[in-house]
């Protein structure tokens, strides 16, 4: 187990080099001038100088490789060319609310997913099943980009009864965590459904049915439990996308999340906040297929073992 474990953190930490500098290097390729952007068009061509030579961005792309990479393994990610404060503080005010709406999505996926993949598997075959699946693919081909607005002019401008943007009033998290959540229970349903279906026909689920065992026991019991190795692994990998996904959705919805940030960040050319949000985006993604890994191994041993 400790080989296991040692093997995964060499790969995470490789992997978060790899990530770190493609981030780095494909920002600095972008066409835009930060420093044209925060001074205006009426600037001077000495003030811009002055200006660039005081955020190091006059150095050549090595050393500005080397001077961010050193500060990254200090954990200092650099200072806002637009905000003027440290990259670090609008982090960790953004971050919570992107870890909110993912979590609140993730709760409403596994609420929609798991009665609906387990209803579909029982009655296979069956219009609950074909209904169920019809369900499951629509909400998989839908975009967020358009049912977030969908969700909008129905529940809030028709209806009234959720807030339209923001995250200060009360409910303000149940459209962009149902328009967030909605494909990843569309996935989770139909990997639940099928992987459900393979193990009903496994030798010990005929076993415990000829025991007379209550349906909730060989449902519940004995083929849920098998079944969730491959719907961990996809809840991981999702639960990764979600993060990434989260961009969009937080744009639609105006919520102050890191996909927020992001984007007003781009515009902005504001380097250091680009690279430092892609980049926690990045590392959340790896940390969470890593521990994703780690639970696999735990339900299943010949994991670990095969490594």
């Amino acid at each position: 187990m400790f080989q296991f474990l040692l093997r995964l953190s060499i790969s995470v930490l490789f992997i978060s080099w790899v990530v770190g500098s493609l981030v780095f290097l494909l920002i600095h390729l972008v066409p835009g001038d930060p420093v044209a952007v925060m001074l205006g068009d009426w600037a001077s061509p000495a003030d811009e100088e002055v200006l660039r030579q005081q955020l190091g961005l006059n150095l050549p792309l090595w050393e500005q490789y080397w001077v961010y990479m050193s500060n990254l393994v200090q954990g200092d990610l650099g200072q806002s060319l637009f905000y003027q404060q440290p990259v670090s503080e609008l982090i960790s005010q953004r971050f919570p609310f992107t870890l909110q709406l993912t979590l609140m999505a993730l709760f409403i996926a596994i609420l929609i997913a798991f009665p609906m993949g387990i209803f579909a598997s029982i009655r296979a075959g069956e219009w609950p099943d074909h209904v169920a699946m019809t369900v499951s693919l629509i909400g998989v081909s839908i975009p967020n980009f358009w049912l977030g607005p969908m969700l909008i002019l129905l529940f809030s401008i028709g209806l009234g009864w959720l807030p339209v943007s923001g995250a200060e009033a009360s409910g303000s998290w149940i459209l962009p965590s149902l328009t967030l959540g909605t494909a990843l229970a569309a996935i989770l349903a139909r990997m639940l459904r099928a992987s459900l279906l393979e193990i009903y026909h496994e030798d010990y689920i005929k076993t415990a049915r000829a025991k007379g065992l209550s349906a909730t026991a060989v449902y519940g019991k004995h083929a849920l439990r098998n079944a969730m190795l491959p719907v961990v692994t996809i809840l991981g990998l999702q639960l990764g996308t979600l993060l990434g996904g989260a961009v969009i959705t937080e744009v639609v919805f105006d919520w102050p999340g890191l996909g927020q940030l992001l984007v007003d960040s781009i515009q902005r050319r504001d380097y250091p906040v680009v690279q430092a949000c892609i980049l926690v985006i990045s590392m959340s993604y790896i940390t969470i297929n890593g521990l994703t890994e780690m639970v696999y191994a735990w339900l299943d041993p010949r994991i670990r073992l095969a490594k």
